[in-house]
């Protein structure tokens, strides 16, 4: 299926106005794009439109002039590609809402970085089962939502099965102040997405426990050597995750307690409990851990990292245990 031409885009729609999609309707604004800003409760999308601020997800930044809030999803229908920022588990619920909505070969942009428990699937594959007549398509990237809609310098990728969809949509949404890289591996995009969040969650559990500088470090190149491998088991290119989406993202979210997951993994560090360590937050990690390692048994890849998170949320194992696990792990080469 050949997908639409993206050289005319000019309307661009956000489905979602947490504080990613109040960032990323900014940032598509700042593209030249009429952006349709979707909200699910009327109340938020008129408060939106009313005051050009989001007050509960976004305070510091306003909407461009150029957005325009709604709550009703068949407002959508003239967008030319789909932003959909919602949590990953919710993906699948919003898509097959715009079914009878979107155009045929209509984009749909997933920028959530998650896999789908249950299906354990990817959010390309969600999109693809539930709007079957849509192109999917992947961001993702090193970027908090505040950088973003305050207009700081970020640079992320797009990717897509189609190079010449995949370059239109980098180009159509590229800014001076967000530069988007283009790919067709989106399986390594969404891989590299996903994976660091249960990396950050690691990373901050070492910070939390007081553990160094030298044990994170440890921790987090030898938890991205086993994402490599997860990738390269699921037809992902190396290069992917060297890039923006893998390695870019990791180090932002591994180094900041302004990443929900490193700051959910922090407050379990330093004791607080599952439940309330995500201070309220989305914390797309804690969904991701066990679906992670359920495919990657499946796929026979070894993420020793990734399963010491899973089973600590899943309260089968303490830090301090699974600390001592892995440090107990058999010598070998490193790969």
């Amino acid at each position: 299926m050949r997908a639409q031409t993206r050289s005319g885009l000019a309307t661009v729609g956000v489905v979602g106005a947490g504080a990613w999609g109040t960032a990323l309707a900014n940032a598509a604004a700042r593209a030249d794009r009429r952006v349709l800003l979707y909200a699910r409760d009327p109340a938020q999308a008129a408060a939106l439109a009313r005051d050009r601020v989001n007050q509960a997800k976004l305070p510091s930044a306003r909407l461009d002039p150029a957005i325009d809030p709604t709550a009703d999803l068949q407002a959508l229908a003239p967008a030319q590609a789909l932003l959909i920022a919602v949590p990953a588990q919710a993906v699948r619920g919003i898509c097959e809402s715009l079914a009878p909505i979107i155009a045929e070969g209509c984009p749909i942009i997933v920028c959530a970085k998650g896999l789908e428990r249950g299906s354990e699937s990817f959010m390309t594959e969600v999109v693809a089962q539930a709007l079957p007549h849509a192109l999917p398509a992947v961001l993702s990237g090193p970027s908090f939502a505040a950088d973003v809609a305050a207009g700081l310098p970020t640079a992320v990728v797009i990717g897509a099965s189609e190079p010449e969809v995949a370059a239109e949509l980098a180009q159509g949404l590229s800014s001076l102040t967000l530069r988007l890289y283009h790919t067709t591996d989106a399986r390594g995009v969404e891989i590299g997405g996903a994976g660091k969040n249960v990396l950050a969650i690691a990373a901050g559990m070492v910070e939390g426990r007081g553990l160094g500088d030298s044990a994170k470090a440890a921790l987090v190149a030898r938890g991205f050597a086993e994402l490599r491998r997860f990738a390269a088991a699921h037809g992902a290119r190396p290069e992917t995750l060297m890039g923006l989406s893998g390695l870019g993202d990791l180090m932002l979210s591994t180094a900041s307690a302004k990443s929900r997951n490193f700051a959910f993994g922090l407050a379990l560090g330093r004791g607080e409990p599952p439940a309330t360590a995500t201070h309220g937050k989305l914390t797309e990690g804690a969904f991701t851990a066990s679906v992670l390692c359920a495919m990657a048994r499946r796929a026979g890849v070894d993420m020793p990292v990734s399963e010491a998170v899973a089973a600590i949320l899943d309260a089968r194992l303490s830090i301090d245990a699974a600390i001592d696990a892995l440090m107990r792990r058999p010598v070998r080469p490193e790969e």
